[in-house]
């Protein structure tokens, strides 16, 4: 499985909230920050202004522009930019919302109409990754379905005429799509800008990519600096220096992290013993792989298994 791939689904993304809204101006909503979240904003008709955070500065959405606001910041979309603003939950209130159709709300007179495909994805509270955490509060990418390839710009036409549609299926069928529109967006954020951002730099770096794909393909084997520097093609120095600097962390360190990772999803997901779980994550002694695990998260990995199966679903 390729690293954008892998990662994503360890991280286990998932929708959630799936919505097309029709806003007449004047208008504005006040979204609250939310944490393990990414929102998106896709203009599928009309513009507006999304504030994220503390930022002064509005970024203007045009038709076709989608903007991912990725860890969850509070951020308020208006037209014109300086439009009071309502809260999410008073605006769905207010316009009768009730989960189907479209969001209806905004000034009475026929102002200028916006369409937005609004998507919100959570991830497992306690997957992390450099990679997640490395991209900025927001990315925004301009004229997104014309800048891609054509099965994509239809992808985004189909989203744009089911979501909010009493069509049968149009709710799953949107909320699929809108998964490989998340991905896709952020694939293509760390081949552009993302090659100059520490944290995500290594993942489109010729050398470091093929030793992440390498501990991804097999995270269990227990790899060497001297091997993946080997593979990376560069001295075991140029090697750690330059990992380190693409992606703020050495390579075992990265390693480990990673190989945690796997261990927790095989705690919850599994009934595998934990020896075999240690085995598989790169630890022939089940005492090592638990020393490592507790420093990881707090909690020997029998304790994590044990409250993880009696922790009440969110």
């Amino acid at each position: 499985m390729d690293l954008l791939s892998d990662i994503l689904r360890t991280m286990q993304l998932s929708g959630t909230l799936y919505f097309r809204t029709s806003f007449t101006a004047p208008w504005g909503v006040d979204v609250p920050p939310f944490q393990n979240v990414s929102r998106f904003h896709y203009a599928h008709r009309g513009r507006c202004f999304v504030h994220v955070g503390d930022e002064t500065a509005p970024v203007l959405l045009n038709q076709g522009d989608l903007i991912i606001v990725t860890r969850g910041a509070g951020h308020r979309i208006s037209d014109p930019v300086d439009a009071a603003a309502e809260s999410v939950d008073r605006v769905v209130e207010a316009s009768g919302f009730t989960g189907e159709g479209t969001l209806v709300y905004g000034g009475e007179t026929s102002g200028h109409e916006t369409q937005l495909v609004c998507g919100h994805f959570t991830f497992d509270p306690e997957a992390r990754h450099i990679l997640l955490d490395s991209l900025p509060d927001h990315i925004c990418l301009r004229d997104y379905g014309k800048s891609t390839p054509d099965w994509l710009n239809d992808t985004l036409k189909i989203i744009g005429g089911e979501a909010g549609t009493e069509t049968m299926g149009s709710d799953l069928i949107a909320l699929k799509l809108s998964e490989i529109i998340y991905t896709q967006a952020i694939r293509a954020f760390m081949s552009n800008q993302g090659r100059a951002r520490k944290g995500l730099a290594g993942f489109t770096d010729p050398h470091i990519s093929r030793v992440l794909q390498t501990i991804h393909t097999s995270p269990e084997h227990p790899w060497t600096v001297a091997e993946l520097a080997q593979i990376a093609g560069l001295s075991r120095t140029a090697f750690s220096t330059r990992f380190h600097e693409l992606l703020t962390q050495t390579p075992l360190a990265y390693m480990t992290a990673w190989r945690m990772q796997l261990a927790r999803r095989l705690l919850i997901d599994s009934r595998l013993a934990i020896i075999e779980i240690a085995e598989r994550s790169g630890y022939r002694s089940e005492a090592a792989f638990g020393r490592v695990f507790k420093r990881h998260f707090d909690t020997p990995p029998a304790s994590y298994r044990r409250n993880a199966i009696t922790r009440p679903a969110v």
